[in-house]
């Protein structure tokens, strides 16, 4: 298996509990490995054998773009459109961060880290 990382995508999106957050946005930061056999892709040097990256982020910005409550339900969303969309995807690992969050102290960002799997 080899591995494909997206670091730090960087989005601007509207989830959140408050309706605030819904109206005004924040900053995120989206943290994408996928593992899948490209083996075929490093004999061939063609995109057709691999998982193209670009696929991967259009996936991640049009999910993010779909507002939730929580980053979980986000995260899991980035997953299973990877896991259906993209067959060569054997595992997924996503982190979305909310960057500056409005929870009543100085933090930098909170996030979360979900995997999912064929």
């Amino acid at each position: 298996m080899s591995t494909i990382r997206l670091k730090n995508i960087k989005i601007y999106a509207f989830h959140g509990c408050m309706l605030e957050e819904g109206q005004i946005g924040s900053d995120y930061l989206v943290n994408l490995s996928v593992r899948a056999n490209l083996e075929e892709a490093a004999n061939s040097d063609e995109l057709k054998d691999t998982v193209d990256y670009v696929q991967l982020q259009k996936i991640v910005a049009k999910e993010m773009s779909i507002r939730s409550k929580l980053l979980e339900h986000v995260g899991k969303r980035i997953i299973d459109k990877i896991l259906i969309t993209i067959p060569l995807v054997s595992f997924v690992k996503v982190t979305v961060a909310k960057v500056n969050p409005p929870i009543g102290g100085d933090v930098a960002e909170v996030s979360v880290t979900l995997v999912g799997k064929r």
